[in-house]
This record gives C-alpha cells, sequence and structure tokens, in this order.
C-alpha cells in the first residue's frame, strides 16, 4: 500500500472504519426506545391487573359496578371463557399475578422509564419466563377447547377461528412484549456487561 493511500485510509482502518461508530451512536438510543416501550408496558399493566384481571379472584365487593360491568361486557363482547366460569388453573396464575407480578410492575416501570438500571436485569427475566410460561397454556386452551354446550361450558365462548384467533389477539401481547423482554435482557451489551464484571 502506498504512503499516500496509507495516510487517507489509516485513520478508517485504525477506527474500523465509520459504521461501527454509527452502529456505537445509535446504540444507546435504541436502547433507550426499547427501555421506554418496556416501561409503558408495565405502566399499564397495572391498572388492567387491578380493576380487570383480579375481578376473578378477589371478592367481587371491592370493585365498583362500573368496573364490574366493564369486565362483564369484555367477556361477553370477545366471548373470553376465561374470565366467565373461571377455572382453577387459571385463578392459579392469576393469584401469581396478584402476590408476585403486581408488586414487580412498578419497580419495573420506574427501572425502565428511568433507564440504565442494570440491577433489574435478574428479576426482569425471572418475569418474562413466568409469563410466557402462563401464556402457553391460555393461548393453547382458546386455540384447541370445545367450548360448545355438549362440551358442559355454560358460558358464551369462541366457536368460529375468527373468534378464537380474536382471543388470541387480546392476549398475545402479554407473550410477545415478555419475549421482547427476555431477549434484551440476555443480549443487550449494556445489561450483560454489568453481570460480566460482578463475576470477576
Amino acid at each position: 500500500m502506498s504512503l499516500g493511500r496509507r495516510a487517507v485510509l489509516g485513520p478508517l482502518l485504525n477506527n474500523g472504519g465509520s459504521r461501527p461508530n454509527r452502529q456505537k451512536m445509535g446504540a444507546p438510543a435504541t436502547r433507550r426506545c426499547v427501555e421506554w416501550l418496556l416501561g409503558l408496558y408495565f405502566l399499564t399493566h397495572i391498572p388492567i391487573t387491578l380493576f380487570m384481571d383480579l375481578q376473578a379472584v378477589l371478592p367481587r365487593e371491592l370493585y365498583p359496578v362500573e368496573f364490574r360491568n366493564l369486565m362483564k361486557w369484555y367477556a361477553k363482547e370477545f366471548k373470553d371463557p376465561l374470565l366467565q366460569e373461571t377455572p382453577v388453573w387459571f385463578k392459579s396464575f392469576l393469584f401469581c399475578e396478584l402476590v408476585f407480578q403486581l408488586p414487580f410492575f412498578p419497580i419495573a416501570t420506574y427501572a425502565f422509564l428511568k433507564g440504565s438500571c442494570k440491577w433489574i436485569r435478574t428479576p426482569a427475566i425471572i418475569y418474562s419466563v413466568h409469563t410466557m410460561t402462563t401464556l402457553i397454556p391460555i393461548l393453547s386452551t382458546f386455540v384447541f377447547e370445545d367450548f360448545s354446550k355438549a362440551s358442559g361450558f355454560k358460558g358464551q365462548g369462541p366457536e368460529t377461528l375468527h373468534e378464537r384467533l380474536t382471543l388470541v389477539s387480546v392476549y398475545a401481547p402479554y407473550l410477545l412484549i415478555p419475549f421482547v423482554l427476555l431477549i434484551f435482557m440476555l443480549r443487550s451489551p449494556y445489561y450483560k456487561y454489568e453481570e460480566k464484571r460482578k463475576k470477576k
């Protein structure tokens, strides 16, 4: 390589080119966008859990009639069988949501909206795996369960493929966003660096 070309290309070769630099500059912005998405997810999850989900396990007297009517409207409009005749296994999931997940929501909201809270990594991984695990039987029930009167189901469950897929789309974000959270915590160099530093 001639001295002239080396003088021109030298800075690029030493710095690995401008493309990695642009990637390094864009990485914090991308991380903040994901953190904001996760923070808003946990923030909106608090009222949904308190005012909707937990009606199936808490005494109905705790809820104003407006919230009870909203729940009835949703269950009828979307033909959600789990909130019409709540099975015991689904109540166990809601109990876990009350005891374990609900206290975590404001903590995660703070951590992700504030950003750069590396201590949230392990709790976030535990939450994401737990939540995705509970969504598997829920979505499988919507897709494969027989909700006909002959099966003994007394409510109004989904019958057509469109009705089943509509229910799946309502619950799907609570599978997809925890999956994004899991991948983000496992693959983000920013959060992985903290774990490696502690091990040393």
